[in-house]
């Protein structure tokens, strides 16, 4: 399987998917018009290892619910993702049966190298 779960509207995740050949052989879901199933947010859980690599601490809505004074844990990741689209982690790059979670260059170069 090769898919990129991303925001259309991100240019850190448009600019990843230019990187990664324009996203010619993957399939490409955009989170906010298609939003995660449980499903899919499960499949990722099972590769990344747990739901807290997949949740952004960065995302605005983090602070502004107050979410920085909780102690979360991994039901409320899950719960947080499926309910708000901001909190995924973006992109999620699957290649195969690896997954890449981020924006940072050391992923990026991952994802690239899986790619052959």
């Amino acid at each position: 399987m090769k898919k990129i779960f991303h925001l259309s509207t991100c240019n850190t995740c448009q600019r990843i998917i230019g990187e990664l050949d324009g996203g010619q052989d993957f399939e490409l879901q955009d989170i906010k018009t298609e939003p995660i199933t449980a499903e899919q947010i499960d499949l990722m859980k099972e590769h990344a290892g747990s739901f807290a690599a997949l949740f952004s601490k960065r995302a605005r809505k983090y602070r502004a619910m107050g979410l920085h004074e909780q102690d979360l844990g991994e039901a409320d990741f899950r719960r947080l993702i499926l309910e708000e689209y901001t909190f995924l982690k973006r992109p999620v790059i699957f290649v195969d049966n690896q997954v890449f979670i981020g924006n940072s260059k050391k992923t990026v170069a991952a994802a690239k190298a899986a790619l052959g």
